[in-house]
């Protein structure tokens, strides 16, 4: 216990006894201090006395599924910093093979008594599939935000995307420049941001489809099956996707863009410092991202919040990565 109040007392900037009144709920700590306790107290990882577990943290947990991929790094600190102006502590929860679960996740989220949640790529992409940790968060009513997740079937806000224009911008742009067999990797079947991206394109004619995983190593191989097609214009649903796509054009002897353009999606860090840049379509991290973190606070707040899908609208960002159809670049 001694211990405990040490900790929190240290983190927060007050004595020992105030952090004690706090934690006893006796008079005499102004709202600022009490709520600035019990924050430092879920931060820490300490359990909250009987009496106060049923008051939220000003805590929001940011559920991601992984960090290798830039596009999520970027998003977390937009969220992070869109949630510290409003006076809310991002909790990072990142998923890893063999590691804690999304469903673990949000069990400890609510065990810390967080005042909500945003999820990014997310289990709720599946189709056909219902995962019961969401509708834990729905029967207790926690402010929700899905990022990406073309998921009618969960009544929470949602900020997206659009996938549609993504495609249509990148297959306008390699026809354009004189492609004809352009081939489309994408995600698994079953994964609902990819199964948009490939409704778009089978709209617009395309035919050439690989499904992979979201990887560099998926992009490589789903890659390697289309160039063997003769695709002289690739159109990736991600960046490693892209990046694994070139690749494996070079090692099959083909040049990019000479031989085969490629396009990627997000335009993730670092993107301009490959070989050659890619050309990409650019998801509007910075105002998705605040949109997520004003949906969600509205609700915490109690304010009325549309449950449907809020669409942004992407742009290509051209690169050294596609060039003319069969034209040598200089």
């Amino acid at each position: 216990m001694t211990r405990r109040l040490a900790e929190v007392a240290k983190k927060v900037g007050v004595s020992e006894a105030t952090v004690s009144r706090v934690l006893n709920g006796k008079a005499g700590v102004s709202e600022a201090t009490r709520e600035a306790v019990l924050t430092a107290l879920d931060v820490l990882g300490y359990e909250r006395p009987t009496q106060l577990r049923g008051e939220r943290g000003r805590l929001v947990g940011l559920v991601l599924p992984e960090l290798q991929n830039p596009i999520f790094p970027a998003f977390a600190e937009v969220v992070g910093g869109a949630l510290a102006q409003q006076g809310f502590t991002p909790v990072l929860c990142t998923r890893t093979v063999g590691g804690i679960s999304e469903a673990d996740y949000v069990d400890l989220l609510l065990q810390q008594h967080v005042s909500g949640v945003v999820f990014a790529g997310g289990l709720y992409t599946q189709t056909g599939v219902v995962h019961e940790h969401y509708l834990r968060l729905v029967e207790r009513r926690l402010p929700t935000v899905l990022v990406n997740a073309a998921a009618e079937h969960w009544d929470f806000p949602r900020v997206s995307c659009d996938d549609a224009i993504a495609v249509e911008q990148a297959l306008g742009h390699l026809r354009a420049l004189g492609h004809q067999r352009i081939g489309l990797i994408v995600g698994p079947a079953d994964h609902m941001p990819s199964a948009r991206k490939l409704e778009a394109y089978r709209a617009l004619g395309g035919e050439l489809v690989e499904h992979t995983m979201h990887s560099l190593e998926g992009g490589h191989a789903a890659a390697l099956k289309l160039v063997r097609q003769e695709v002289t214009g690739i159109v990736c649903g991600s960046d490693p996707l892209a990046l694994g796509a070139i690749r494996a054009a070079r090692r099959a002897g083909r040049r990019v863009p000479e031989d085969v353009s490629v396009v990627g999606y997000d335009d993730s860090a670092l993107m301009t410092c490959v070989d050659p840049p890619l050309t990409t379509v650019r998801q509007p991290i910075e105002a998705m991202g605040r949109a997520a973190v004003e949906l969600l606070v509205s609700q915490i707040e109690g304010t009325a919040v549309a449950t449907g899908e809020l669409l942004f609208e992407p742009e290509l960002v051209v690169r050294s990565s596609t060039g003319r159809a069969g034209v040598p670049v200089a």
